[in-house]
């Protein structure tokens, strides 16, 4: 009597895995190949902020030469030993311009910046310390001009004024403190539900006092960061607006108003007095962006250039 194989008792099938018994990712220090590149970047980073900040504050106490300077017989040299950048359409020499023009972006930038730094933390704070109707309401507030372009907004605010450094410079701070609002008052309900704060809650600390003392500080590099994030793209609204004709006066060396008198000679062949002035732009930015990712990096208890999957 054969005994079939198939009716016979079968080995019970192995438990199918719950996903809670799913191993976990496991984190590893990245690579050197990974660290190289950003010690590189931060390298590069500081070295062309560094010479940003020795070009504003010192070439132009150094340089006895006159920015206004007009020489039209060397109307529209190109870069040479005697001008490294050029001359523009006045004969005036390029690379005094572009550093006298990086100085007032530069000081427009920074100051729009702090400006809706300050006020964007502190209507961050008030939203998510106060909670309930205020924050609504204040949400509700940040949401509306959000909703309007930048660039619309900025036109309408200096349209307002008269040409000059105020009106811009309200007009970019205007518009640039609605991130740093809802980035501050993210991490204040974030810190709302930690336990010290409850403990401080419980000792009679009233909501003031915990803010003042806990939570504003708390969010600090979270607003710096937004702030200095804010500085590079303030720079770019500027020199956008000025571009226009509806920022800084024409008679201000701003990068902004360097690239628009440069596109008649741009038309015409001459590219140095609009490439110039344009890297003055980008290779800044480019280099906050840069250091700003690295404070992001340290702030964040996930860092992704020492953790990698």
């Amino acid at each position: 009597m054969t005994c079939d194989a198939s009716s016979g008792p079968t080995a019970p099938a192995p438990p199918a895995a719950s996903p809670a018994a799913t191993p976990a990712p496991v984190w590893r220090p990245a690579g050197p190949r990974r660290r190289s590149w950003r010690t590189l970047r931060v390298r590069t980073s500081v070295v062309v902020i560094a010479a940003v900040v020795l070009a504003v504050l010192v070439v132009p106490p150094l340089v006895q030469l006159d920015q206004q300077a007009v020489d039209l017989g060397l109307k529209l040299r190109p870069p040479g030993w005697a001008h490294p950048f050029g001359t523009d359409e006045l004969g005036r020499d390029l690379l005094l311009r572009c550093v006298h023009g990086l100085r007032v972006s530069l000081f427009v930038g920074v100051a729009a910046a702090l400006v809706a730094a300050v006020l964007g933390t502190a209507v961050g704070a008030l939203a998510g310390t106060l909670g309930g109707w205020v924050d609504r309401a204040l949400m509700r507030t940040v949401d509306a001009i959000a909703s309007v372009p930048h660039l619309l907004l900025g036109v309408f605010v200096v349209a307002l004024w008269r040409p000059g450094v105020f009106p811009v410079l309200i007009s970019i701070a205007a518009t640039h403190w609605l991130s740093t609002a809802r980035i501050v008052r993210a991490e204040v309900l974030s810190l709302r539900s930690r336990p010290y704060i409850d403990a401080a809650i419980s000792g009679g600390a009233s909501r003031w006092r915990v803010a003042v003392r806990h939570l504003v500080p708390a969010v600090l590099p979270q607003a710096g960061l937004a702030a200095v994030l804010s500085v590079p793209h303030a720079m770019w609204h500027e020199s956008a607006l000025s571009f226009l004709g509806l920022g800084l006066p024409t008679h201000m060396a701003s990068l902004g108003n360097l690239i628009e008198d440069a596109r008649g000679s741009l038309l015409a062949g001459q590219w140095w007095p609009t490439l110039f002035p344009g890297l003055f732009l980008v290779i800044p930015t480019l280099a906050v962006a840069g250091l700003a990712g690295v404070w992001r990096e340290r702030i964040n208890p996930r860092r992704r250039s020492e953790l990698m999957l």
